[in-house]
């Protein structure tokens, strides 16, 4: 066990008050359940009940506590926003997941890329500006697996893993919670910055969409198709089975206009089906169970080669193959499968569950529109035209994760004002793998110093020095209490242990306190330690490819954590990073058609890995061993830098009834800083901190998201009209340049903007509606850069809402 962690509750000793701001996760939703109170319904609430629409009263949620009584989020010592997702479904603008919430949760981040490689194909999704592998994701209260997928080159969330929220289609989903709050002490790794539960449906009935919607440039057609069906089973339970069909065309807003370069959305086709229900098994205990399975076909647009008359001939391009230049495609054949079965039940009054979830993500890719330069040019040095193949097998990767859980748990109403105690054991299996892609996506075939640049033009094929297969076990035991001491104090404890096959064991704790001061405010904070373990993509990834320098061919390596190169270099093992978070909030809900939270929070974080910056052969400590090698440039993931993050998160509901209309309002706001506090130096590599870190590479860390982001709607009905208006301000951004300011160029600079999305819709009946509307329609864009210093070689990067600008849309919803 690190030595740090040997004093469990550290982070009680940790500075608990933070620099303000604003700033949150839009809780302006709610499930749309009757009060838990059992007191009659408002008027608001039965309007809601009957429009299919949730309120902001009465959240109920269960994500935080192991408390089977759910209490509502304004009675919640941690904070949780519930956004049910039927509104995103029957009117939303956006057609996947990771997009709704980047329109509508403040604290929640994802930002299509383009120009990054596989980055382009999974859309990554993090909170509070941290990693989006600092983030876990549930699905039904069970954990989800992570991508197969690493990002690499030109991502903004450089060097991290995450979950691909798009795996799942909105329609299958009632609602998304979201804890803004460290977990590890309960969920376990990855809960550092918060986490997301995804509920699906479990409802009787069918109902279906048609979308359809293209940006105003009049390219990115968009194109859903997707049904839900729901039926009691004869044994009493519910089955549910979802499907969707989305088919986005490839944008392209590259300068000048006809340029050869592509840059925008990637082309995506997803299938999916997903599948839910439970069934009694007996009277005591029920079977349940969910399954989800996707297919995506996706596509990018690598850099652009140029022509006849230009340096890439023969070193990149072919006059007898592509003599006006071309494009390489990346196209990636995405494959996600995810699963749960379990069993619970009560004995007496305890509650029992044991489940098995399987997640399973796999990514190979094609490069499609492009040739091995030097096979074309051994052709025309052996008197041919000078061709090769167009298209490569690159090979890819896969990620493998099996998750058995068994948990027990009891509430007793006569201690106290109320106990409920809970426990449980976790064991975790995770296996990743490498496949090397044909010969032709890597070999050099002309030489050295022929002039043919070797592999496939805009994604070289993984080498066989490359392939891997690796795996990891590991096993957690928790516990957890919370007591109510009387009715207007609360407390919860939880402690987790964990112990990993390949970096040992870790011990964290968390404790949480309510109090409710008056009957309209509740106060509320937090302190607990974390830790996320170094996932295996970030531990055996490889990847080799070839480059000319000086007209000498040398190999350019991402090298694996357990390679000799790294032994060499003296980069440590990777262990786990460990976190220490603390928050101080208060929710106010004077009335019932208005509530109020206000929460601030802190967010230390040791060892958090990173990827390094570029090593060559001039390099005084490194330099020779990559030299005996014949590597020519070589980066590592090591455990770099501690973070520390401060914000604020704020969230305003208010509904109300005015001229002969029903109005529905709501604010969220985050605001959210991340400076790196400092930087760990391997002893083999002292002095050389402007290459571990770079202050671009610092930069990512400390900018991948905007500092501050709110979400300001408001919703309009009367009759069978609905009008909605939303207002998405994104806070300034800087990120750095290739050159960096040592040589005298400034940092990017994006600043503040603000897009807006409008939408009408029309109910033909109750169970028939229309939704017309557009995104960004003011078609803002980002602060304009230098192309020369950004990631995608383009006068504006994938930040804040993307380079797209405006877009309509027009959705059909219809229920059976």
């Amino acid at each position: 066990m690190s030595q740090h962690r040997s004093r469990l509750f550290r982070a009680v000793h940790a500075a608990l008050w933070i620099s303000g701001g604003l700033f949150a996760s839009s809780a302006a939703f709610a499930q749309q359940t009757p009060p838990v109170t059992g007191e009659p319904a408002t008027p608001a609430e039965e309007r809601a009940e009957e429009s299919g629409k949730a309120t902001t009263l009465e959240t109920v949620s269960v994500l935080g506590s192991r408390r089977i009584q759910r209490s509502s989020d304004t009675a919640s010592m941690s904070p949780v926003d519930v956004l049910p997702m039927n509104e995103a479904v029957q009117e939303g603008a956006q057609f996947d997941l990771a997009q709704t919430l980047q329109y509508a949760s403040p604290s929640f981040t994802s930002t299509r890329q383009t120009g990054a490689d596989g980055a382009d194909l999974v859309d990554g999704a993090a909170l509070r500006g941290l990693g989006s592998d600092q983030t876990l994701v549930l699905v039904n209260g069970k954990r989800h697996h992570t991508v197969s997928l690493v990002n690499i080159y030109g991502a903004r969330n450089r060097g991290n893993t995450g979950t691909d929220l798009n795996a799942i289609p909105v329609m299958a989903i009632d609602a998304v919670e979201v804890l803004r709050d460290g977990a590890a002490a309960q969920y376990g790794s990855d809960a550092i910055a918060g986490v997301m539960n995804i509920s699906l449906k479990r409802r009787k009935g069918c109902e279906a969409v048609a979308g359809y919607g293209e940006y105003t440039r009049g390219d990115g057609e968009n194109w859903l198709a997707t049904a839900y069906c729901g039926a009691e089973l004869s044994t009493g339970g519910m089955i549910s089975v979802t499907g969707e069909w989305q088919d986005r065309g490839r944008s392209d807003r590259s300068e000048p206009k006809g340029s050869p370069r592509i840059i925008g959305d990637s082309e995506i086709q997803n299938r999916t089906v997903y599948l839910n229900g439970d069934t009694p098994l007996g009277e005591a205990a029920e079977v349940y169970f969910t399954a989800g399975m996707q297919d995506r076909d996706a596509s990018s647009a690598a850099f652009a080669r140029e022509g006849v008359g230009s340096e890439d001939i023969p070193s990149r391009n072919s006059e007898a193959m592509y003599p006006d230049g071309f494009v390489p495609f990346i196209d990636g054949d995405l494959q996600d499968r995810y699963g749960i079965i379990g069993l619970r039940g009560d004995v007496g009054q305890w509650h029992w569950d044991v489940s098995h979830t399987y997640g399973y993500n796999e990514l190979r890719y094609t490069i499609n529109n492009t040739l091995n330069a030097s096979l074309a040019n051994l052709d025309l040095i052996n008197g041919g035209p000078g061709v090769s193949p167009t298209s490569f097998d690159a090979g890819g990767f896969s990620f493998e994760q099996n998750t058995t859980n068994a948990d027990v748990s009891r509430y007793f109403d006569t201690v106290l004002s109320g106990l409920n105690i809970a426990f449980g054991l976790e064991s975790r299996r995770e296996e990743y793998r490498i496949v090397a892609g044909e010969p032709g996506s890597y070999l050099d075939y002309d030489g050295a110093g022929e002039g043919g640049n070797p592999g496939s033009q805009g994604f070289p094929g993984f080498q066989p020095s490359d392939v891997t297969d690796r795996s990891r076990d590991s096993w957690a035991a928790y516990a957890d209490v919370e007591v109510d001491f009387t009715d207007r104090f609360m407390m919860g404890f939880a402690a987790r242990y964990e112990d990993y096959s390949d970096f040992g064991t870790t011990l964290d704790g968390k404790i949480a306190a309510g109090f409710r001061a008056s009957d309209s405010v509740l106060l509320r904070g937090s302190v607990s330690t974390g830790f996320r373990a170094p996932s295996l993509q970030q531990k055996y990834f490889s990847s080799t490819i070839t480059d000319f320098i000086s007209g000498e061919p040398v190999d350019v390596v991402i090298a694996s954590n357990d390679s000799e190169l790294a032994r060499l270099a003296g980069i440590p093992n990777l262990t786990e990073e460990t976190s220490q978070s603390a928050t101080l909030g208060l929710t106010w809900t004077p009335m019932s058609d208005l509530s109020l939270t206000l929460d601030l929070y802190r967010i230390d974080i040791d060892d958090r890995i990173v990827l390094s910056g570029d090593f060559d052969t001039s390099d005084p400590t490194i330099g020779p061993i990559l030299e005996a090698m014949d590597v020519g440039l070589a980066r590592f993931f090591f455990n770099s830098v501690d973070t520390r993050t401060e914000g604020a998160d704020l969230t305003v509901t208010y509904d109300f009834d005015w001229a002969n209309a029903h109005w529905s309002t709501y604010f969220g706001a985050n605001y959210s800083k991340t400076d790196v506090t400092k930087v760990h130096t391997p002893p083999a590599l002292e002095g050389r901190e402007d290459v571990l870190l770079s202050e671009r590479d610092e930069l990512f860390v400390e900018n991948g998201a905007p500092r501050s982001k709110a979400v300001l709607g408001v919703d309009y009905e009367r009759g069978p009209w609905e009008l909605n208006a939303k207002g998405i301000y994104f806070g300034e951004q800087t990120l750095g340049t290739f050159s960096g300011t040592a040589a005298g160029v400034p940092n990017q600079h994006y600043a503040t903007k603000a897009s807006a999305d409008v939408s009408a819709t029309y109910a033909f009946t109750e169970n028939t509606k229309l939704t017309v509307g557009g995104a960004n329609v003011f078609d803002t864009f980002p602060t304009r850069q230098n192309p020369d210093e950004t990631d995608n070689g383009h006068v504006f990067e994938s930040v804040q809402f993307g380079l797209n600008g405006a877009s309509w849309y027009v959705r059909l919803w219809h229920r059976f």
